[in-house]
């Protein structure tokens, strides 16, 4: 992919994704879906310099909380610079976009955001994959290094519990593409086995305005609520088909994972 399709960060703005979340389980029973979805892209320095046209810290259709992200921050771009310093990525000289799902109506959940920090030339210095489960607990995995590119496969070793139908064990590879009409970010679980769990979210892109969030969330009603319902659902389906079920085990010592 040619990165310098990627509108320079000056041009930066917050965008509104519409597409699909699918997840395909290969064994020990096939299990899979695709739904439709949206999200927002938010290009966090330009919106600290330029101000945000979604509701930020403040009740919406659709609305921003820092204290979503990070260690419940109150200021989630702060923070994220200040895990790329202290990890040392000192080239993150460009846009830092947080591919994320808005509150919707007040409500949230967030299976996984990914904080994607560029250098000035649109290239890939680092990206965060911030995974919540549904216990209430967050972690994240730093994704960095000469493998690090748009349109390449990149590995982490697993370390968080996220299914109890998965076991804490085998590595994650990540994949990430983007062109100006479009993004898409693949996850894949492998384990001694082999590749067990695909899943990917991905989307055309449009300016988020006002008149885009009203249609697109009447498209798309009780899109957050929805994430966790279907979670549930899903999980049941898993249970009659006989899918072993793994107790969680504790959380991982360290919150980000490199």
């Amino acid at each position: 992919m040619d990165d310098t399709a990627i509108p320079p960060p000056d041009q930066a703005q917050a965008l509104l994704g519409v597409g699909h979340v699918w997840h395909q389980r290969l064994r020990p029973a096939r299990h899979a879906f695709r739904h439709s979805s949206y999200f927002v892209l938010l290009p966090m320095r330009a919106g600290r310099d330029h101000g945000w046209p979604i509701p930020r810290k403040k009740w919406g259709l659709m609305s921003f909380w820092d204290q979503d992200h990070g260690h419940r921050e109150s200021d989630a771009l702060r923070w994220i610079e200040q895990l790329l310093h202290h990890e040392g990525i000192d080239d993150a000289d460009g846009e830092i976009w947080l591919l994320t799902y808005p509150r919707v109506l007040g409500h949230t959940f967030k299976p996984v955001s990914f904080w994607i920090a560029e250098r000035r030339d649109g290239s890939l210095a680092a990206v965060v994959a911030e995974v919540n489960n549904t216990f209430g607990e967050r972690h994240c995995y730093l994704l960095t290094g000469p493998d690090l590119a748009w349109g390449r496969p990149i590995q982490a070793n697993k370390v968080f519990h996220v299914s109890p139908f998965n076991s804490v064990e085998g590595h994650y590879t990540f994949c990430f593409t983007r062109t100006p009409q479009r993004i898409h970010a693949r996850i894949d679980l492998h384990d001694a086995g082999g590749p067990l769990v695909q899943t990917s979210i991905g989307g055309a892109l449009q300016p988020y305005t006002r008149a885009a969030a009203w249609r697109t969330s009447l498209t798309h009603p009780f899109m957050t609520l929805g994430v966790v319902v279907r979670i549930h659902w899903h999980a049941l389906q898993l249970l009659l088909k006989r899918v072993p079920f793994f107790h969680k085990p504790d959380a991982p010592e360290r919150f980000i994972t490199r």
